[in-house]
């Protein structure tokens, strides 16, 4: 694990269990902390803009503006996340099933969300 990465995880959790959310924050705040720590993980500029950018409780009310009609997508709260720390970001899903843990895998079914958009 990078500094940087270290550094956005630990900022993450504090400001996670010390910030002062609305009811939508509040339901969404762990998700979107986990999905923020992975992306740090992956990338370490991103993880740097974590550390030095906003609080976690202005990214989260970044997210809550994205709501409509009182729900919001994952895929669509992650970016809005995503965006917050690091504007033009862009963050990609993908889902796969597997019809059996016993079966050989050979073909699995893979499904673009973004279709669905």
């Amino acid at each position: 694990m990078s500094e940087w990465t270290a550094k956005a995880a630990a900022r993450l959790e504090d400001e996670c269990k010390s910030g002062k959310f609305d009811k939508y924050g509040n339901a969404m705040k762990s998700a979107v902390k986990d999905a923020l720590k992975e992306f740090a993980r992956q990338d370490d500029e991103f993880a740097q803009a974590i550390a030095q950018g906003g609080s976690f409780t202005d990214c989260m009310a970044a997210v809550a503006k994205k709501i409509k009609n009182n729900s919001i997508s994952a895929l669509d709260a992650y970016s809005a996340a995503a965006e917050f720390y690091f504007p033009g970001s862009k963050v990609k899903f993908q889902m796969r099933i597997e019809l059996s843990e016993h079966e050989e895998k050979t073909d699995d079914l893979l499904i673009d969300l973004s279709a669905f958009l």
